[in-house]
Formats: structure tokens, sequence, C-alpha cells
């Protein structure tokens, strides 16, 4: 089952306060990006974010999952509604995060 757009835009804009949020369709489902940067999946209408040290500490509840067969784990991140929490969420994970590669 594939994300819904509308579930893809409400997590952009709750991530919004942390700078340019931008989504990207990827195998039916979406990465979705800060500044350039990707920080996360949005898979089945479920929101995960790459697993920092930094976001570890952050995590009100430390849940990992695998986004899709095959994948890494990821933080599962369950509460969507409070946008200035995830907003620091992804502003932490992606100043832990290496830069993009250069094409």
């Amino acid at each position: 089952m594939a994300s819904h757009s509308d579930f893809v835009l409400y997590i952009a804009d709750q991530c919004s306060g942390a700078g340019e949020i931008t989504t990207r369709k990827m195998f039916g489902d979406y990465g979705i990006y800060c500044n350039g940067k990707i920080f996360g999946l949005i898979c089945d209408d479920r929101f995960y974010v790459k697993p920092t040290e930094t976001g570890r500490q952050m995590l009100r509840t430390l849940e990992l999952r695998k986004p899709y067969d095959g994948a890494k784990d990821y933080f599962y991140i369950a509460d969507v509604d409070d946008r200035d929490y995830l907003s620091e969420l992804v502003r932490e994970t992606c100043r832990h995060l290496p830069a993009p590669k250069k094409k």
C-alpha cells in the first residue's frame, strides 16, 4: 500500500520549521528532504527518520522499524502531530547526517 498524498503533505508541513522540506516519490512511497538532504521516508502512511545518536536522545519513544522489506532500521515516528517536536528532531537529525553526494 502506497502513501496517500494528503499524509505526505501533512508530514512535510509538520516538519517545515526545520528548513525547506521537499518530498520525492521513490518506489511507490516517498523520500523526505530538508534543505536538499534526505532525512527520512514516508512509507505506507508511516513516517520514518534516519537514526542518529542525537535523534535517539530526542525521541519520546524509541522504536526501530524497517520501512520496507530489505531496508535498514529507521526511527518510526508515531507522534506526528507535534509540529515543534518534529521540526526540532528533523533539524538536529540533519545536522548529524553527512552532506549529500555531489552528482
